[in-house]
């Protein structure tokens, strides 16, 4: 193996607490979360999961309708596999279980089952199975252990049940690891701070200070110094206001914040989160100032909203914001949630008069006292009375991630180019290179692949492919990261780092010199040769949540658990 180069991360450990993550998700396309009460029949789940109390007691119900029909005997062998099936609704993986997740396939009338425990319940209950679905025209299907588990198991060996509830590597160490490393770039990992609770993003304000804002999911923003101590008392706490809650999978909360490219001296930084006003959920766009008597706290009284967006669902929030070398503002929101991009004839994706779905971009630069924002001159679709004048480009699916390239400090080449993760259906991640008035695709395409065949093969798609995309073989939810442009790893120097939050995967893009391809590589953990240095360590928990820099280029990346940071 030829080892590149070590490369050192400041590893922050930190408290388990919210989670953004596409999985695990309830049939109504909300995360799961804890009963008020604990369940009385679907007990598995009362900790976590779908299912209240009510829900619990129909199940239970339907499962002492079922068995009625039963003698004693059939319930004893019986009993547990019924019980088993219809408690499933409660799961936290229902929506994958029940494939709630595709738009273009029907909801399945039971969970998806693995293939061995299928089998067990066709030679023991294959003869209840009319009574789970209420369907008495199963004497084919019954009698053919083959069809009867083709109409019951999923190939998805992670998620069928009752591997979804068992799979160890799926409930508590996802995303552990395991590659071969020949060719990988490696990286050593550095523990300098815990404390934080499910860190969301981290910035820098290019004020020289070095300091870094690190934003948590449930509306706090904490200030890191240049030494790696944190300010006891919090940047800015906007908990009251964010609409979270502190379960695995809920998608809402403070998902992003932006320091004004002028922050030096008007002191202006913006932040992205969810809340509920006027019975319904939004996002919401706002401006702040920094406290004139303390550089390392917020104005709290100084909130001035910007924009705010109706969120149909719970989930695809978006949450990126970062000003563009233009000066403007970009705002990536998601697809309003549920599977598929139901709304409308199109979605909202493809729907320009929606501000969902999209990279939005404005002027905040102004007067205080005007409108809270004014639309570039140059925006693509501002004389398009179809489409909402902050629209710089759409067809975008969840766009968790997106960052600014500095450009090659010589030739300046990539300068201002802004790529993003766009998290996938239910088959591709994807990496794109926004252009303004760009088209990608969803709900048309999922990566290179047609999702909405109807749409796909419409003409007027035009759409703009990603620069890269991978099957959910490798990883389930796409994390963007930035190209490279520090000075202490020549080895890296412009290459696209990201990674996926569901696998833990590491991984790298580079352009070649046409800049027509972008060839992958994979990154390791260094041997523990490679990693024999003081203080250092070559494992790290998977769930990539974010990526950032520092003032000078140096990359930093964040996961649920922590902050690493690249140096030599």
């Amino acid at each position: 193996m030829t080892i590149h180069s070590a490369l050192t991360f400041w590893l922050v450990l930190v408290t388990p607490a919210w989670v953004v993550r596409g999985h695990p998700q309830c049939l109504d396309y909300k995360p799961p979360f804890q009963p008020s009460k604990p369940l009385a029949f679907c007990t598995t789940y009362s900790s976590f999961g779908c299912c209240d109390v009510h829900k619990d007691k129909a199940i239970a119900d339907r499962f002492r309708y079922i068995t009625e029909f039963l003698d004693h005997t059939g319930v004893s062998v019986c009993g547990d596999y019924i019980r088993n099936i219809l408690c499933q609704e409660c799961s936290p993986y229902a929506a994958h279980l029940y494939d709630a997740e595709d738009a273009n396939t029907p909801l399945r009338d039971l969970p998806g089952l693995c293939g061995n425990y299928c089998t067990e319940f066709w030679f023991r209950c294959r003869s209840t199975l009319s009574l789970i679905i209420e369907d008495q025209d199963l004497s084919a299907i019954e009698s053919d252990v083959v069809k009867f588990c083709r109409l019951l198991t999923i190939d998805d060996v992670n998620y069928c049940y009752p591997n979804v509830l068992t799979n160890a590597e799926l409930n508590s160490g996802l995303g552990n690891m395991q590659e071969d490393e020949d060719g990988c770039l490696q990286l050593c990992l550095q523990e300098i701070a815990n404390g934080l609770r499910n860190p969301v993003a981290m910035v820098h304000a290019s004020d020289g200070t070095h300091r870094f804002f690190i934003a948590e999911q449930m509306g706090y923003v904490w200030v890191y110094l240049p030494n790696g101590s944190r300010v006891d008392k919090p940047f800015l706490n906007v908990s009251k206001a964010v609409l979270t809650s502190p379960w695995a999978g809920d998608e809402r909360g403070f998902l992003g914040i932006a320091m004004h490219p002028n922050f030096r001296h008007n002191g202006k930084f913006y932040v992205y989160y969810s809340i509920y006003a006027k019975k319904e959920e939004r996002i919401r766009i706002s401006e702040f100032h920094v406290s004139t008597e303390d550089m390392n706290m917020a104005d709290h009284k100084s909130e001035r909203v910007i924009i705010e967006v109706m969120e149909p669902a719970s989930n695809h929030n978006g949450g990126q914001i970062l000003f563009g070398v233009d000066g403007y503002l970009y705002i990536f929101t998601g697809d309003g949630g549920r599977a598929g991009d139901p709304f409308g004839e199109f979605g909202n994706a493809q729907n320009k008069s929606s501000l969902l779905g999209k990279v939005l971009r404005i002027n905040v630069t102004g007067n205080d006292k005007g409108p809270p924002y004014r639309i570039p001159i140059d925006n693509p679709f501002l004389r398009d009375r179809k489409a909402r004048p902050e629209v710089f480009a759409y067809g975008a699916r969840n766009m968790w991630r997106c960052s600014v390239d500095r450009g090659d400090p010589i030739t300046r080449k990539g300068r201002g180019r802004i790529i993003c993760g766009d998290v996938g259906q239910n088959k591709f991640e994807e990496v794109d290179l926004i252009q303004k008035g760009g088209n990608y695709g969803w709900r048309a395409k999922e990566g290179f692949s047609c999702y909405d065949k109807k749409l796909c093969n419409n003409a007027s798609l035009d759409d703009i492919l990603p620069i890269f995309a991978y099957p959910h073989s490798l990883g389930k939810s796409v994390t963007g990261g930035y190209v490279y442009r520090g000075c202490q790893m020549p080895n890296l120097v412009g290459r696209y780092i990201f990674g996926d939050f569901m696998s833990g995967r590491l991984m790298s893009l580079r352009e070649e010199k046409d800049g027509k391809q972008w060839n992958y590589t994979e990154i390791c953990m260094g041997s523990g040769q490679t990693c024999n240095f003081p203080k250092l360590i070559n494992a790290y928990y998977p769930y990539i949540i974010s990526f950032g820099e520092d003032e000078a280029g140096n990359m930093l990346y964040v996961y649920q658990y922590g902050i690493l940071y690249v140096n030599s």
